[in-house]
């Protein structure tokens, strides 16, 4: 689950649920209401990860930074299952899509959106209020109120589901 690195350590804020299943090695730092779900690796050997409050980190993704460097992930952030993030910086409320890479130095603006499966490629950026796609991602409209309101939903159900996990746990069967 947390591991200490070379001489660094998880921090994981209050109301935070990390997977036993999920890894977090190193120089990361998790805000408050965060999901981080199963099988999800978040790697801070040789860069630090910085997470804000009330972002889901779902299952399977993978989060590294640039060499001693620091990967910035905002507030209310969603990551879908499988995405890789090895980035500079995602604004707060943006949301990856599922299966998704951002590579390395990549900046995503806030309450952007990365359609599933799409590439962003190195060094390249975002700008906030859009939905980009495919590969290279490019920008196909600006977001809607509907977009939103949906994500609002989302994200509010991810830190839901932290909560139930704190208090109820997992039972083996």
């Amino acid at each position: 689950m947390l591991y200490k690195f070379d001489g660094r350590q998880p921090a994981v804020g209050k109301e935070t649920y990390v997977s036993e299943l999920a890894r977090v090695i190193g120089d990361v730092v998790i805000g408050a209401h965060c999901y981080i779900g199963h099988g999800a690796i978040l790697r801070g050997d040789y860069g630090r990860i910085e997470i804000g409050d009330g972002t889901a980190v779902e299952e399977g993704v993978i989060v590294h930074a640039p060499p001693s460097e620091t990967n910035r992930i905002g507030g209310r952030v969603t990551i879908g299952h499988g995405a890789v993030v090895h980035g500079r910086h995602i604004g707060d409320r943006a949301v990856i899509g599922m299966g998704s890479i951002l590579s390395i130095w990549s900046e995503i603006g806030e309450n952007s959106i990365i359609a599933e499966g799409s590439v962003v490629k190195s060094r390249q950026k975002i700008p906030s209020k859009v939905v980009a796609a495919g590969n290279p991602a490019q920008i196909v409209r600006e977001i809607t109120s509907e977009d939103e309101k949906f994500w609002n939903w989302g994200k509010q159900l991810y830190i839901d589901l932290a909560k139930k996990y704190l208090d109820e746990g997992m039972e083996l069967v």
